[in-house]
């Protein structure tokens, strides 16, 4: 059986490749011509978001163009349109940064980049300026200087392991991150943020599993988008780390002709808790360079979750969320926090008060 590295290493990164397993369909095969004779350098670089799919993954996709796993893991020559609104740092992470790999956007809790590697580009990814950047894992002396920035804040009660996926890192290198951060901050709470269940899920071993069971409090928040992602492996995956004792949570995307129906993902959550994993958040679509064809009109997803609050309880429904551009933060798409319209943009106030604007899709 191959090692979890191994697969990441044989990651699929080249149209050659590519087409030894999917016949492409034009508009995916215009985005490799298209991307030959993009210029690096010219001040859009996020717009050539490269490829990048464990072949296991790949391989759960269908033939057709509209495949729900094709659609999130091959570019498609919509990506190079950038559209009105779209930001280079949609979530406003480079003005939350008081130092390298660290982003400290809310009082009580941070984020820390461990590195910007994933084993999926997934092609609707908000941190693709880094995530595409090839930058590497986060080293000693980053680890040092956030976790003394830690110490000297006891307000901050949580931190999120995010990047790029941290679970690309070794286990050595991140259980030492971890007891690098908890040296410093007794009790601090982690949240692991993964994709690797469902796009490489041999990465999670009992090895693994049982390190993070031992470095409680630690919650896994692993990313599933559609029910189809749910593999025999991926399923295996997530029962070594319920059994281990590590609590889930999961986080999925609104993407536009993915899961953009209530019974698909009315099935998706159901899916979930089923393996011990509780929804958590749906997240509506960022404003990141060349996503447009991926962003759902808001409209169109309230109405998808009235329809599963009629099908789903508590403990199956997540939270309709968004990241208000330019750095407003994290806030539920409920009425009370949507203060207005006009032609080209939803108006919400975020948790301090202040008004930021998402765009209105054209339909």
């Amino acid at each position: 059986m191959m090692s979890w590295k191994s697969e990441l290493k044989r990651r699929i990164t080249g149209r050659a490749e590519l087409e030894k397993i999917v016949n492409l369909t034009p508009e995916e095969a215009a985005w490799f011509e298209k991307a030959q004779g993009f210029r690096k350098g010219g001040g859009q670089d996020e717009l050539l978001f490269p490829l990048c799919v464990p072949r296991g993954f790949l391989l759960l996709a269908g033939p057709g163009a509209d495949d729900p796993i094709r659609r999130q893991c091959i570019p498609r020559a919509e990506e190079f349109r950038l559209s009105p609104g779209e930001l280079h740092d949609p979530l406003g992470d480079k003005a939350h940064s008081p130092l390298s790999r660290l982003v400290h956007r809310y009082a009580d809790r941070a984020l820390v980049l461990v590195t910007g590697e994933c084993a999926l580009s997934c092609r609707y990814c908000f941190r693709r300026y880094y995530s595409g950047g090839g930058k590497g894992s986060i080293s000693e002396p980053e680890t040092g200087a956030i976790a003394e920035y830690l110490k000297s804040r006891p307000a901050i009660r949580e931190v999120i392991l995010s990047g790029g996926d941290p679970l690309t890192v070794d286990d050595q290198r991140l259980f030492s991150l971890i007891d690098t951060l908890r040296a410093a901050r007794p009790g601090l709470i982690l949240r692991l943020s993964s994709r690797m269940p469902s796009a490489l899920p041999s990465r999670i071993t009992p090895s693994l599993c049982r390190g993070l069971a031992r470095r409680q409090p630690l919650w896994g928040v692993v990313h599933i988008n559609h029910p189809k992602e749910f593999s025999p492996a991926c399923s295996g995956a997530l029962r070594r780390l319920v059994s281990s004792g590590v609590p889930l949570l999961g986080q999925t995307v609104l993407l536009a002709g993915v899961n953009d129906d209530a019974a698909v993902l009315e099935e998706l959550f159901r899916g979930l808790a089923a393996r011990g994993v509780k929804p958590y958040y749906l997240f509506q679509g960022d404003m990141a360079p060349g996503t447009a064809h991926f962003r759902v009109p808001l409209p169109r997803g309230w109405e998808i979750m009235r329809a599963l609050r009629k099908r789903l309880s508590a403990l199956a429904l997540p939270e309709y969320a968004v990241d208000l551009p330019g750095g407003g933060g994290k806030v539920p798409l409920a009425t009370e926090y949507l203060k207005g319209e006009d032609e080209d943009f939803w108006i919400f106030e975020n948790i301090e008060g202040k008004e930021f604007r998402y765009p209105r899709e054209k339909t």
